[in-house]
């Protein structure tokens, strides 16, 4: 199904409603609830206080009695797979890397852990990542193990990356199988949010074969 562009604001959580109060009245504020008091002595001409009247002891004819229930093996009931939310950034393969950085700054903004975030491109590759790979990929992948910074990939090596709650891919050129490639491992990968950077168009046909 075709993606409706979104405007990049991500909201990774909502405050629930607040209670308001009937009538338009404001909420009192609550005072701290006092420990138990001791009874008060019975005044003169009153009566003390009531006690309470002694249960009533059924016979055994007006018990119900509960028939045991054959009891079988438990049937587990499936679960629904988790599908991560899908929201696409439009932007030019130019600017599609601009675009992902932004958002994985509103992602940080709101609250994610930078090692909640995996950043994948199907072009030209992070410059943090070329950087990165130039002391060796054994450096490299050691940063990705330790799961405490954004992580950016290459869309011929994302598939080694383990899953994170939130994928963003900057589809920012490459061949048209780079971003099948980078949108199939995105999908696999992305937990709760799955954001897309990149063209609409040519995201939707990727989308559209099946991907």
């Amino acid at each position: 199904m075709p993606l409706i562009p979104e405007e990049p604001q991500i909201h990774e959580s909502a405050q629930g409603p607040r209670a308001t109060p009937a009538s338009g009245r404001t909420a009192p504020t609550p005072r701290p609830v006092p420990g138990p008091r001791p009874a008060a002595p019975s005044r003169p001409g009153r009566p003390g206080p009531l006690r309470p009247a002694p249960p009533v002891q059924r016979t055994p004819r007006d018990v119900a009695v509960a028939k045991p229930e054959p009891s079988g093996p438990a049937v587990p009931v499936p679960s629904a797979a988790a599908t991560p939310q899908l929201q696409l950034i439009p932007a030019s393969a130019e600017g599609a890397l601009d675009a992902a950085e932004e958002a994985v700054d509103l992602l940080l903004d709101s609250g994610r852990v930078p090692g909640d975030v995996l950043v994948i491109t199907t072009g030209d590759p992070h410059p943090w990542a070329a950087h990165e790979l130039s002391f060796g990929e054994a450096s490299y992948w050691v940063q990705h193990d330790a799961r405490d910074d954004v992580f950016y990939a290459d869309a011929t090596i994302a598939g080694r990356a383990g899953s994170r709650p939130v994928v963003v891919v900057a589809v920012n050129g490459g061949p048209a199988a780079a971003a099948a490639t980078a949108l199939s491992l995105a999908r696999a990968k992305a937990g709760a949010l799955l954001i897309v950077c990149g063209d609409p168009q040519q995201i939707n046909s990727v989308l559209g074969a099946g991907v």
